[in-house]
């Protein structure tokens, strides 16, 4: 069996108690290098074979599983954040059920989750935006016309931006170009959880520049969005004149 889990945005305590046990069960980890938090191989036995994905290609990942399953041992495929975001994993996903593999995934915390508890904030505020957008720059993998920066930025909703801290001046033009003001709230938030998390509050104009005086270049996520400012309307849910299933209004 090969289990894909999710390792969380950083922190080792912030991976799933499944995710952990299956850890501690496995005979062979091959895990995301760079942006997989090395603490949690600490969860794994100390006879236990482990990989540094960093250094593979998708065919030696796949070598790896095919020789595990033959020798009948448990594989753990770890993954930052939740393999579901830019995890690359629906091409392993493909090339195992061809091999007629059984696999299995475990989510994870992305780190757009761990962005948010960072900067202590609710990316759906009522009469803000309830949308939130997940995308990520054109560098050296495209993305679809349709999904440029400049349209979804029409929607003027939360965006957060993954795997673009190295194209901040192109950035905060598109964001601009699709409609956000330049002085829209944004954020940077550096290894989100982890020991050195570092968290630097700008605006969208400003981006590049706060990049640059805080010497980040990678490893960042950018929130882009009003949520980040002060103004919200109160929910419903808890207003006393809102009668919900479970709660009725005496009048």
């Amino acid at each position: 069996m090969i289990n894909f889990v999710g390792a969380g945005c950083g922190a080792p305590d912030l991976i799933t108690v499944r995710g952990m046990k299956l850890i501690e069960k496995a005979d062979v980890i091959i895990y995301a290098g760079s942006l997989v938090n090395p603490e949690l191989l600490s969860y794994a036995k100390e006879e236990c074979e482990v990989h540094n994905s960093a250094y593979m290609t998708l065919d030696e990942v796949i070598d790896v599983m095919v020789k595990a399953e033959k020798e009948n041992k448990n594989t753990v495929r770890l993954h930052t954040g939740d393999p579901s975001l830019y995890g690359a994993v629906r091409e392993q996903f493909d090339r195992l059920e061809k091999l007629e593999i059984d696999y299995d995934v475990c989510p994870g915390v992305s780190s757009f989750c761990g962005a948010a508890a960072a900067l202590r904030s609710e990316y759906t505020l009522p009469d803000v935006s309830q949308t939130v957008i997940i995308t990520r720059m054109a560098g050296r993998t495209p993305v679809p016309e349709s999904e440029s920066i400049e349209k979804l930025a029409e929607h003027g909703s939360t965006m957060v931006i993954f795997l673009s801290t190295g194209m901040l001046e192109k950035l905060s033009q598109q964001l601009i170009n699709g409609g956000y003001s330049p002085d829209t709230p944004a954020a940077i938030v550096y290894k989100a959880s982890w020991d050195d998390e570092k968290i630097c509050r700008c605006t969208v104009s400003s981006l590049a520049k706060t990049a640059e005086e805080n010497k980040i270049s990678k490893t960042a996520l950018i929130t882009v969005g009003n949520f980040l400012g002060d103004d919200y309307s109160l929910s419903k849910l808890y207003d006393k004149n809102f009668e919900t299933e479970f709660r009725k209004v005496t009048k």
